[in-house]
């Protein structure tokens, strides 16, 4: 079980689990997921010889074609898993590929595949598990039909929307800022090129700062001429190319000190860049803005 900030749910082992694996999941009671029927026969086999009752949900693959039974070879899944004696089907789930767009045709045929394995239930007899889940966090937003039993928040716990298309049917705030100081001020003169490649420069008298940040910290090379940041409650362009370590910002003719803040993500007197913004300048998704910071910028975690 999972007891965070006042938080009880349980722990449920997503994904490919090698059989080697199964009795060591099984011995700290975590819920595991049955993507075939062989990965199925061992956690009963497992379950059989260590004495214990594994939980387990089923995986449907009813459009994503990543991991999980077919939803038209699905019959064989579940019937196998009635006949298990030493595994507690729990739950029976599947993965939207599409829920995050504005056209969810794709997304519908996946639910009404998944409402055709539910049936096999009630038309064979079979005691159907007490947890169905499907909804991804575009799901959570956009499909109220497929929320079922439960819902797998990722992006929206984050307080991220998981696309630009997808409706704001729920507020979030973002959970999370990232932060830095200003290293270095200096005067450039005109005409000087800054940065990798001399990609820009001005064509007058300005300051420019130095921050601490770089793609070694994942803040992506390719925003480079894109990005901007805050400092003393204003935006400012990041010019130059991004360096792996460091990154340039032109504050014009204003004020800037060392040890000055700086926000990347985050709000300061009035603005607010977003994990999207970065999104955009890179020309990628939020979750990948977001995984993309380096495990070496040091967490500070506070409760508001």
């Amino acid at each position: 079980m999972l007891r965070q900030a006042g938080i009880t749910a349980p722990i449920l082992v997503l994904g490919g689990i090698l059989g080697n694996q199964v009795p060591t999941f099984l011995k700290y009671d975590l819920t595991l997921t049955a993507s075939s029927v062989e990965k199925l026969l061992q956690v009963e086999e497992a379950a059989a010889a260590l004495g214990v009752t594994g939980k387990v949900h089923l995986k449907i693959d009813t459009g994503m074609e990543r991991i999980g039974v077919h939803y038209y070879n699905a019959e064989s899944l579940l019937a196998t898993a009635a006949r298990c004696r030493h595994c507690q089907v729990e739950g029976i789930y599947s993965h939207f590929a599409n829920a995050d767009s504005a056209r969810l045709t794709s997304a519908k045929l996946q639910l009404e595949r998944f409402n055709e394995t539910l049936s096999l239930y009630q038309t064979r007899g079979w005691p159907r598990p007490s947890l169905r889940h499907m909804a991804n966090s575009g799901a959570i937003l956009q499909l109220p039909d497929s929320h079922f039993d439960m819902v797998r928040a990722g992006i929206l716990l984050y307080g991220v929307y998981p696309s630009v298309a997808a409706a704001r049917t729920i507020a979030v705030k973002p959970a999370l800022s990232w932060k830095s100081r200003v290293v270095y001020f200096k005067v450039v003169q005109p005409g000087h090129p800054i940065s990798y490649g001399s990609t820009w420069q001005s064509d007058h008298m300005v300051r420019v700062v130095t921050v601490p940040v770089g793609y070694g910290d994942g803040y992506f090379r390719r925003m480079s001429g894109k990005a901007q940041v805050i400092i003393r409650g204003q935006k400012y362009p990041v010019v130059g190319r991004i360096c792996m370590d460091q990154l340039m910002v032109n504050i014009e003719w204003n004020s800037a000190y060392n040890d000055d803040e700086v926000v990347l993500i985050g709000e300061m007197g009035g603005e607010a860049i977003r994990c999207e913004d970065l999104a955009e300048w890179a020309g990628t998704i939020p979750y990948e803005a977001l995984t993309n910071i380096n495990t070496r910028v040091p967490r500070r975690y506070c409760r508001e």
